[in-house]
């Protein structure tokens, strides 16, 4: 049983295959169009399917398009029809333009696969993929599950329960309620853009969260066990049409003062913002899991949706909820629906669970032909390497910016070791190094540590071992008397975005981590994305590109290596 899943709705466009339960493939759009997001989130765009990375997944598993049994579609557009109120849009001519180009998706799909799909398609509602995304891949017998996001079909939070195959949702908070909304606007509120949440995130360390507590506490008012959102406070139409005179009069520059350009500095009162924001989304999300214990108990949860991508929050669930085992898969974010979609489908068809696998390496990986290829295309001579990771991590040690291109690409929106830029934690010059010279980014945007998982403890506060800190998923404090010696990744607050490396989930990555520690006496190095403003490198072209675009220090793919000399 060969499934296609596809997220296409919104933005985050990506597609994945499940072969008899197990995830074989899958790949973001936007890694292979070099298009941030693929797409943004229109009401005439849904039915503008991930084409490259449809065929990728096809390709990777040897199969044609007449092998496909099934393809599951991460929305539905009949509980669209039944849950979402065209009066909500600022005008309600939208929806209809919105649900005829869903309608739209059977016939597009049919063109890339050049094939009539009939029954064959399956429209899976958006929180049950978002999910399942979580749920299946967890290895957990049951568990409670939480999603929340800017929005379903309706839904901004989910509460459910899985159970072997089965997934229950419980209860939804739906639009206006959306924290993913409210992080959105204020990203824009702040100079950024709406896809810009990480900056808030990373900012919000600079602040104190009390001087804008009341007025955010206007916007997303915690109750105990749930929270609701103030439309008004966003610029979005009220439920209740009488109120609109009141939009200009009660929105963000009302309670949090002017937006601030993009070219604008950025002041403490930004920050603050930033941090009254983060508190008072810890509290929301902390508020619907105690709703989800009282209705579940248990001691295992999973976690999905774009606001799981918030790690500061994430360690907060860890640290104080009831549940003691976490799970956030890689892709958390709307690109993982199409995970969810085709395991969801999967266990509609076949009534039994799909097989547990939490590995992110799921994307296109290359031979060195294709290395070596790619390298003389580009006219640069190749070196090889006898021992890439020790040698990789010696230039790390020396000072200089590696980057690591190795194996099945990373899916998710995090370099897990395989897309990666690579530098010492050691150094104070690292982080403007990179951030100005490479990345090109905002100064106060922190990078992460990549650690032996075995010493991780020995380094880092981290409150429970879970196959997610793998991800880059959690805000660990670091430990004290260690800050002074790895300030390339000790975040302003004194907390890392902790990625554990076990050898068994990649060895590779584990070893090049290994001789560093046996050269430094440290056992993690830095780990950022090997892009510059783009999407994370996929192809060896790609990467040489921005290799020698942006001043690294050396690239390493496979065992073949380039250096800013060649």
């Amino acid at each position: 049983m060969k499934i296609l899943g596809i997220n296409s709705v919104f933005h985050e466009s990506s597609a994945a295959l499940v072969v008899d339960g197990e995830i074989v493939a899958a790949c973001e759009e936007e890694r292979f169009s070099r298009v941030k997001h693929a797409k943004q989130a229109r009401v005439d765009n849904p039915h503008e399917l991930p084409e490259n990375a449809i065929r990728f997944c096809l390709d990777y598993a040897g199969a044609g398009p007449e092998d496909i049994d099934r393809v599951a579609y991460s929305f539905d557009p009949g509980l669209r029809h039944a849950t979402f109120c065209p009066e909500w849009w600022p005008d309600p001519r939208w929806e209809s333009e919105f649900l005829r180009r869903l309608d739209d998706v059977a016939g597009a799909a049919e063109a890339i696969l050049d094939r009539k799909l009939g029954d064959a398609l399956t429209f899976v509602p958006h929180h049950l993929a978002h999910a399942a995304s979580a749920f299946y891949p967890s290895g957990f017998d049951s568990a409670a599950i939480l999603v929340v996001d800017g929005i379903g079909e309706s839904a901004c939070s989910t509460l459910a329960r899985g159970a072997g195959a089965e997934i229950r949702c419980l209860e939804s908070l739906s639009y206006p309620h959306s924290l993913g909304f409210v992080w959105e606007q204020v990203s824009l509120h702040l100079g950024f853009s709406p896809y810009d949440a990480a900056k808030v995130m990373g900012l919000a360390a600079y602040g104190d969260p009390k001087v804008f507590r009341e007025q955010i506490a206007s916007i997303v008012f915690v109750r105990d066990d749930d929270y609701s959102v103030d439309p008004l406070a966003l610029g979005f139409p009220p439920v209740d049409r009488a109120a609109t005179a009141l939009l200009d009069t009660s929105g963000l520059e009302c309670r949090l003062g002017p937006q601030r350009r993009a070219t604008d500095e950025i002041l403490p009162r930004h920050a603050d913002i930033a941090a009254a924001l983060q508190a008072e989304t810890n509290a929301a999300v902390a508020a619907l899991l105690r709703r989800l214990e009282r209705a579940i108990g248990g001691e295992r949860l999973c976690l999905a949706g774009g606001v799981a991508l918030n790690c500061v929050t994430n360690s907060l669930i860890a640290q104080m909820s009831g549940f003691s085992d976490v799970f956030i898969p890689s892709a958390p974010h709307d690109a993982g629906t199409a995970i969810g979609a085709a395991l969801a489908a999967h266990c509609a068809d076949a009534d039994a669970p799909p097989r547990p696998s939490a590995t992110p390496f799921l994307g296109p990986a290359f031979d060195e032909r294709e290395i070596l290829a790619a390298v003389r295309a580009a006219g640069f001579t190749p070196r090889r390497s006898d021992d890439s990771t020790r040698e990789a991590a010696n230039l790390i040690a020396d000072g200089n910016i590696v980057a690591w291109f190795q194996g099945r690409m990373e899916f998710g929106p995090r370099a897990l070791g395989n897309r990666s830029l690579l530098a010492d934690p050691r150094r104070r010059d690292t982080r403007p190094i990179i951030n100005q010279r490479i990345k090109h980014r905002e100064d106060f945007r922190p990078f992460a540590p990549a650690v032996l998982a075995e010493r991780a403890d020995e380094w880092f506060d981290i409150a429970s071992s879970s196959p997610s800190h793998e991800f880059m998923l959690f805000a660990c404090a670091t430990k004290a008397e260690r800050r002074e010696r790895i300030p390339a990744v000790v975040h302003h607050d004194g907390t890392a975005r902790v990625q554990l490396v076990r050898n068994e989930s990649n060895p590779r990555f584990y070893r090049l981590i290994s001789h560093f520690f046996e050269r430094t006496g440290v056992p993690l190095v830095l780990n950022t994305s090997f892009n510059d403003n783009e999407p994370i490198v996929c192809t060896p072209a790609q990467a040489i590109e921005t290799f020698r675009s942006t001043g690294m220090d050396a690239l390493f793919m496979g065992d073949i290596y380039l250096t800013s000399q060649t």
